[in-house]
C-alpha cells in the first residue's frame, strides 16, 4: 500500500472566479465570467498569504481520498480547513484488516508478525488488554483511508508549508496540488523564487 490521492472533485470554480471580481462591481447586470475574470483570480491567488487579497481561493472546494500512514495524518490535521468527512476505523475494524497489506513498504516484516500474533491472541481471547495491545503497537507506517473536504486557499498553505518536507508523501501531494485547475498559475510566483 502506498500513498495515495483518488477520486478528487472540485466545486465552486465558475461561481468563485466570477466572485472574485464582486470588490469592484458596482453594475451587477454582467456575470458572465470572461477571461479578465480568469486573470485577476489567478493574480489574487497569488498574493501573498496571510495578505486576505487571496481569499477567493477559499471558494473553491476540493474533495479527494487520501491513503496515508499513520505518521502523515497528525500533520495534515493541523490545517484549519481540511475537514475528514469520514475514514476507515482501526477501532472498529483493527481485527478484520489484512494488517500487512495496510503497512506501508517501510513496516519490517517482524512488526507485521507480531502484531498478526497480537490479533490472533485478542480473537482467542477478547479482553480490553489485548485490544489495547494490538491498538497500541500498529505501526506508524499503517495505513488508512480517509475523505477529505478542503479548498483552495488551505492547499496554498500547504504546499507553501510542506513542499520541501522530508517526508516523501509531502512531495506527492504538492506534486498533486499542482495539477488543479488554475493552480499552476496560482503558485508560480512561489516555483519561480525557489
Amino acid at each position: 500500500m502506498e500513498f495515495n490521492i483518488t477520486n478528487v472533485e472540485v466545486f465552486g470554480f465558475e461561481e468563485t472566479i466570477r466572485a472574485s471580481g464582486l470588490p469592484m462591481k458596482t453594475n451587477l447586470s454582467s456575470i458572465e465570467q470572461s477571461e479578465s475574470d480568469v486573470n485577476r483570480f489567478c493574480k489574487l491567488g497569488q498574493a501573498k498569504s496571510g495578505s486576505g487579497h487571496d481569499c477567493a481561493l477559499k471558494g473553491i472546494t476540493v474533495q479527494m481520498d487520501i491513503t496515508a500512514p499513520h505518521y502523515w495524518w497528525p500533520q495534515f490535521q493541523r490545517y484549519h480547513f481540511a475537514d475528514i468527512i469520514s475514514s476507515q476505523s482501526k477501532m472498529h475494524r483493527i481485527m478484520k484488516f489484512d494488517i500487512e497489506s495496510q503497512c506501508n513498504e517501510y513496516v519490517k516484516p517482524e512488526i507485521i508478525n507480531i502484531i498478526e500474533n497480537l490479533v490472533i491472541l485478542y480473537k482467542q481471547e477478547p479482553t480490553k488488554e489485548r485490544f489495547l495491545d494490538v491498538i497500541s503497537n500498529l505501526p506508524m507506517g499503517f495505513q488508512l483511508t480517509a475523505r477529505i473536504t478542503t479548498n483552495y486557499l488551505q492547499l496554498k498553505s500547504m504546499y507553501i508549508q510542506r513542499r520541501n518536507h522530508k517526508l516523501p508523501e509531502w512531495h506527492t501531494f504538492c506534486d498533486w496540488v499542482e495539477t488543479l485547475p488554475h493552480m499552476d498559475n496560482i503558485l508560480m510566483p512561489l516555483k519561480l523564487n525557489e
